[in-house]
């Protein structure tokens, strides 16, 4: 259930940025300020988008709390495999052929490595020293990042923008599956007794103010390969770092599963560029 849950939170999250975004550029063409706002609070697809993207967070909440992170989070590139296919069928739009190539390879790539290194174990409650030490981590890097791209070209702020949201939603993840966890053990109110759900809450807000940042100061196609290969990879990182998760101890298939993994970030990147740039109909 683990993998179905997280392919239906992948799912989610890629029919939240297409109805949203085809909500969005169907606005009558003057439309601004307020007007715009209350043109998408009453558009019936944009609310189906935010009810997509909550049961997405429900859905990654749920394979978190069943699953490894190390699993969950990888399963989640999946969001731009379903995004490609919603863009040529209910778009319309055409798709090139190394597209769909890239897509296939994306999705092989993650099953031989989810196959081969085997990723397993875990433990609810992390040490606090594991959590202070890799939370405090993960926000220095992700500082040191965006105090990077605050210079250079915009494509270059961009990619280090992009990081810095990626590492943080990896963080953003661990908080998920704590909070379920705390969810599970002490019921609602005892879970606001807990600092996972506060932990959550701001995180969330700052990664999503670097997100919005980030694709504000530079292109999309920079941007987004970062944000898909950099997240699942910290989220790995995190995994074994904070609850103890590990990965099958064969060389051999160890080393299968890092090649297919590589070759999945590849495919994801070549996916992210080749894509059409907007989300048009083609004509």
């Amino acid at each position: 259930m683990t993998i179905v849950y997280a392919l239906l939170a992948a799912l989610g999250n890629a029919v939240n940025v297409i109805t949203q975004h085809t909500a969005s550029v169907s606005a009558p063409g003057r439309s601004g300020g307020w007007r715009f706002v209350m043109y998408l609070v009453r558009n019936p697809l944009w609310l189906f988008g935010w009810i997509a993207l909550a049961a997405a967070f429900v859905f990654q909440a749920l394979a978190l709390h069943s699953g490894p992170m190390s699993v969950v989070q990888p399963l989640l590139v999946t969001e731009l495999v379903f995004a490609l296919v919603l863009r040529r069928f209910w778009i319309h739009q055409s798709i090139r052929a190394v597209t769909w190539w890239a897509a296939v390879a994306t999705c092989v790539g993650l099953a031989v490595f989810l196959a081969t290194s085997e990723p397993q174990g875990g433990r609810a409650f992390p040490a606090s020293h594991a959590w202070l030490s890799a939370g405090g981590a993960t926000i220095g890097a992700a500082a040191l990042l965006t105090l990077l791209s605050m210079r250079g070209t915009p494509e270059r702020r961009a990619a280090l923008l992009a990081c810095a949201t990626a590492v943080m939603w990896a963080l953003v993840a661990t908080f998920i599956k704590t909070m379920t966890d705390t969810l599970s053990q002490f019921g609602v109110g005892g879970m606001f007794a807990h600092w996972p759900v506060y932990a959550l809450a701001a995180s969330g807000a700052v990664t999503e103010l670097l997100e919005q940042a980030t694709l504000h100061v530079g292109p999309l196609s920079v941007s987004q390969p970062f944000l898909v290969i950099v997240d699942p990879i910290m989220s790995i990182a995190l995994s074994v770092w904070i609850f103890d998760e590990y990965f099958t101890e064969n060389a051999l298939r160890l080393s299968l599963g890092s090649a297919a993994f590589v070759i999945m970030c590849a495919a994801v990147a070549t996916l992210t560029r080749t894509a059409p740039a907007s989300m048009s109909a083609s004509r």
